[in-house]
């Protein structure tokens, strides 16, 4: 945005309504070229807006479906996609209709009944004008979108009405562009002419060209403006109650180069407003909007004495990284997860330190408490097989588990012992 509060008129004749002043003059700053510049908001308003001069196009309903063509069925070793009936030629027997065959329509027709255009907030719109207005002000912003205003005095460029009052011709508008070291700009747009790439060229839109400045002017300059103006290539010329986003920001591209007449400039706070006046006059249009904070440099304010002075010191966060550990290798873990090892290996210690202090004493069981132990266990293994026996047999004897020459006739015979009464 531009700061400045005041503008130097260019002119290089006495302007009959200023009697008394000097060739160039200054004139305040209008209020919109304070107005913040959002790129984001400018962007996607364009975007809007230039859907809704989209002339609806479509296929033809017929197209791709002008033959008779049926499908031959199954059985034929062919795909079931409808084919063109006859024969005597190459058309014969072709598939047809599909998007993937070839005179076939194409995949999901275009219809004239799509969601051409689009309903933009008129706050929306009033603020991205307001944006592009402000960027136009700022030479970095002009230069950086590829405008020539190496010779310009300053921007934003404002042009006296002596000036322009008696413009007729072309050969005027261009001295006068001359004069104001704007021509540079229309020499790049006539050098940047070249034949359009794409099939644009067959279809009335054979050459493209650069974009190059754009002229504002107000309803008191004279009508002759368009008609010296119109034919310089890469110049459009935009009536100060009309301004278009879409002339100012093209291609959704802040930074503009405008040249303004004197009238169309003292005419912007009475369009748009001042950030000072009280209520809105009658032909305003909206409030100027403003930035959420007056100065963008947050780093700058965050690093600034006042913010870190009341500000705590920075904590330190350590990231202990977790410890995977395993409890049968580490005992203290193997504690922290079964409390009752303690006691586990404290027994087994004593235990062995036991056994290991009747090895060294000569301390041994009597044979005899040995032979008696090993005859007990010998006994209750031979009780137990002998009271499976009964069991084992009459499972061989089972004709559905083994077959046998002396097997029983029915299941029945098979006798009941004391395990097939408790599995019962």
């Amino acid at each position: 945005m531009a700061t400045r509060p005041l503008v130097q008129v260019r002119s290089k004749k006495p302007t009959p309504t200023k009697a008394g002043k000097k060739a160039n003059y200054s004139v305040a700053l209008p209020a919109i070229f304070q107005a913040p510049i959002r790129p984001d908001v400018v962007r996607f308003t364009w975007t809007q807006m230039n859907k809704n001069r989209r002339q609806p196009y479509a296929v033809s309903p017929a197209a791709g479906h002008q033959t008779s063509a049926e499908s031959w069925g199954t059985g034929r070793a062919v795909a079931r996609i409808p084919r063109v009936p006859g024969g005597g030629t190459h058309r014969a027997g072709q598939a047809a209709f599909g998007n993937m065959c070839r005179g076939g329509r194409m995949f999901a027709p275009t219809k004239t009944w799509r969601r051409w255009h689009r309903k933009i907030s008129v706050q929306q719109k009033r603020f991205a004008l307001a944006s592009a207005v402000s960027a136009t002000g700022v030479t970095g912003l002009v230069m950086a979108r590829g405008h020539r205003i190496d010779h310009v005095p300053e921007i934003p460029l404002v042009v006296g009405p002596g000036d322009t009052r008696e413009l007729t011709k072309t050969a005027q508008a261009v001295s006068l562009l001359k004069n104001v070291g704007a021509y540079a700009e229309v020499e790049k747009v006539k050098a940047s002419r070249k034949i359009r790439a794409g099939a644009g060229k067959a279809r009335g839109r054979r050459y493209v060209k650069r974009l190059g400045p754009l002229l504002v002017v107000a309803k008191s300059d004279s009508e002759t403006l368009f008609r010296a103006f119109r034919n310089i290539p890469g110049l459009e010329v935009a009536h100060v109650d009309r301004l278009n986003l879409l002339q100012l920001a093209p291609g959704g591209h802040l930074g503009r180069f405008c040249i303004w007449t004197q009238n169309a400039f003292e005419q912007l706070d009475k369009l748009y407003g001042t950030y000072v006046q009280g209520a809105k006059t009658r032909n305003q249009r909206g409030r100027l909007p403003r930035a959420k904070a007056t100065n963008a440099d947050l780093p700058r304010i965050i690093n600034s004495d006042e913010i870190q002075s009341l500000l705590r010191k920075g904590r330190k966060s350590v990231h202990v990284p977790r410890q995977r550990k395993n409890p049968l290798v580490n005992r203290t873990l193997m504690h922290k997860l079964n409390p009752y090892e303690r006691v586990r290996i404290r027994k087994q210690i004593l235990t062995e330190r036991r056994v290991r202090a009747n090895r060294k004493a000569g301390k041994r069981r009597p044979k005899e408490a040995l032979d008696k132990i090993r005859t007990s266990v010998k006994a209750a293994k031979a009780a137990r097989l002998k009271k499976r026996a009964p069991f084992y047999k009459a499972l061989l004897a089972n004709p559905c588990v083994y077959e046998s020459v002396n097997r029983p006739k029915t299941v029945s015979a098979i006798p009941a012992t004391a395990d097939t009464k408790a599995s019962k």
